[in-house]
Formats: C-alpha cells, sequence, structure tokens
C-alpha cells in the first residue's frame, strides 16, 4: 500500500545556492475577486541573468492553482503544471527579454490553511510570508528575486487595497502601483467592507503620509492606541535612524482570523484583531502591550528611508 506519509520539510544548503536564471524586471497583477473563482492575471517582464550564463528553463513555483493560460513574447503555449509549480523549457523562451503572461483560478473561500488568497468573514486577505505568494500566481517565490509591482484588484466591495501608492480607482476597481522592488512575500491584498480610522503624518523633510487602521464597521474607536502608537514609532524611528517612510500612504488592516501576530507587507500591514483594536475601557495591559510592540516592528521592517534595505524590502533599491 502506499505510503500516505506527508514529506518532511526540505533541508536547503547555503552551498548549494544559485541565482536565479532570470531577472523579474517588473509585475503587473490583476485580480478579479470571487469567493470560490477568482481570476488572477499575472505579466512578468523576464530577462536572463547574467549571473547564471546559458540558456536556462523557467522554473515558477505554484501550489493549487487552476492553469487558464499562458503566454510567452503574446503567443500562447502549451505547458501543464506539475503539484509544485510550472516549468517552461528553455526552447520556448527567446534569447532576450520578453514578457509572461499567466491566467489562473483559485478559490480564496477554500483556503483554510490561511496561506496566499484567503476570506475571513467576507473580506478578502494575504499572508504570502514565508511562501505564500506560489498560492497566488505562478512566480519565482524566493526572497532574492525582486521586482516593482502595480496591481489592479477588481470587486463589488468598497475598500480594495494593495501595497504602495495609490493608482487609481473607480466603481469596482482600484489600482495600485509599489515604485521599490520587493520579495513577493511582501505582497499583500486586502479587500473588503471595511472603514478607516485616519490619521497623518509629517515626515523630517515635510512630506505628508496619509495613515489608516482599516476595520471592520463598529470597531473604529478601538483604533486610537494604535495609532498613537504608529505615529510615535515613525518620529522614533526618523530620530533614532534618520528613515523616512518612503510612500504617500500607510495602511494597516485588523484581521480576525489570521495565523500570525502581524505581517508588515510594504505599505500595507496586516494585524490580528487582537493587537491592533483596544479601548480603555476593556483592553488589558498585555493588549496594550502588544499593540505598542506590533506598531513599531511594522514601521522598523516596511518603512524608513527610501533606498535602504529595511525601507524597501529589499536589498537593492
Amino acid at each position: 500500500m502506499k505510503d500516505a506519509t506527508p514529506p518532511g520539510p526540505q533541508t536547503i544548503h547555503l552551498a548549494d545556492y544559485q541565482p536565479y536564471t532570470h531577472r523579474v524586471e517588473a509585475v503587473d497583477l490583476a485580480f478579479r475577486l470571487a469567493p470560490k473563482t477568482t481570476r488572477v492575471l499575472a505579466r512578468l517582464q523576464l530577462a536572463p541573468n547574467p549571473d547564471r550564463p546559458g540558456r536556462h528553463d523557467l522554473r515558477l513555483d505554484g501550489e493549487g492553482l487552476r492553469l487558464i493560460s499562458c503566454k510567452v513574447g503574446g503567443k500562447a503555449v502549451k505547458v501543464v503544471p506539475d503539484e509544485t509549480g510550472l516549468t517552461l523549457p528553455a526552447r520556448l523562451l527567446p534569447d532576450g527579454a520578453f514578457d509572461l503572461e499567466t491566467e489562473v483560478e483559485i478559490a480564496p473561500e477554500d483556503n483554510t490553511a490561511l496561506e496566499g488568497l484567503y476570506m475571513s468573514r467576507g473580506m478578502y486577505c494575504t499572508q504570502c510570508e514565508a511562501e505564500g505568494f506560489r498560492k497566488i500566481t505562478f512566480y519565482p517565490d524566493r526572497p532574492d528575486v525582486m521586482a516593482r509591482f502595480r496591481v489592479r484588484v477588481e470587486a463589488d466591495l468598497p475598500v480594495l487595497l494593495s501595497n504602495g501608492n495609490p493608482a487609481g480607482q473607480g466603481d469596482g476597481w482600484a489600482e495600485w502601483i509599489d515604485p521599490w522592488p520587493k520579495p513577493a512575500y511582501l505582497f499583500a491584498l486586502v479587500a473588503g467592507d471595511l472603514v478607516a480610522h485616519p490619521g497623518d503624518f509629517t515626515t523630517a523633510s515635510g512630506r505628508h503620509v496619509a495613515l489608516n487602521i482599516w476595520v471592520r464597521p463598529g470597531d473604529e474607536d478601538r483604533c486610537a492606541y494604535a495609532m498613537d502608537s504608529l505615529i510615535r514609532s515613525m518620529r522614533w524611528d526618523e530620530e533614532v535612524y534618520g528613515r523616512e517612510y518612503d510612500l504617500d500612504i500607510f495602511n494597516i488592516v485588523a484581521v480576525d482570523d489570521f495565523n500570525m501576530g502581524a505581517m508588515e507587507n510594504k505599505g500595507l500591514n496586516i494585524f490580528n484583531s487582537r493587537y491592533v483594536l483596544a479601548s480603555p475601557e476593556t483592553a488589558t495591559d498585555d493588549d496594550s502591550a502588544g499593540s505598542r510592540r506590533s506598531s513599531p516592528m511594522s514601521i522598523f521592517t516596511t518603512g524608513p528611508a527610501t533606498g535602504s534595505p529595511a525601507a524597501t524590502g529589499s536589498s537593492f533599491a
């Protein structure tokens, strides 16, 4: 009888490291959200990596994805995913730069692992650290692959959020651009019926940053302490490290069903509600301490000075 025991964790040795075969120059994503039939359209601008000479297959990570279509340089190609990803043979790839377009279908409502894109009480939410992005689309889901992301979110929901700066919005859609390269595990998306507890921050150089803590309706009066912690943390980061936050907006979302305390995605932090929501009447000392600790952590890993690793989620800007 076949052994049904799942394989254990795979050991990865530093001595075996090789740069990725291709460079990802930019990423365009479009999400057409639906509980059981979300479509994710991805366009990757790729080029051979000079640090890996020669011609190579293109290997992309992917799990639980239904491939609808795949195009190389605008031409459809027939490829079949395996359990852990998708391989495009070198013979199908141009010698130089090219675009790869894929369309996949996923079911966020059925995603009980809370990795990748899932739903929490009617709200769409992502958790991509450490390897959750591969459950959203086919991609080189490794921390040394950096790219700039442009994201379009389409849904019949009032609030549509992603990383970076807002680039446009209309009835049922919103677009976001993150100007700084980042690895896929720092990608974030949230869509739902949310309300904002707003704030603002002026950097040391005089630049205005809009702040929002997004919560479910009725929880707006439980955000003041977290907002105060956020503002004090941003100021402290400037005073101590000389680092300024480098986007025009900083969003935090409180999520009930979240398998970590917080995820410090660039520009769109996602927190377990218990570390954000607190009121003087009901919060314990531990609740307040959790909020106070989590907000500074979010700044240090995703915010500070333009071009710095901590600011951009990247080792090179």
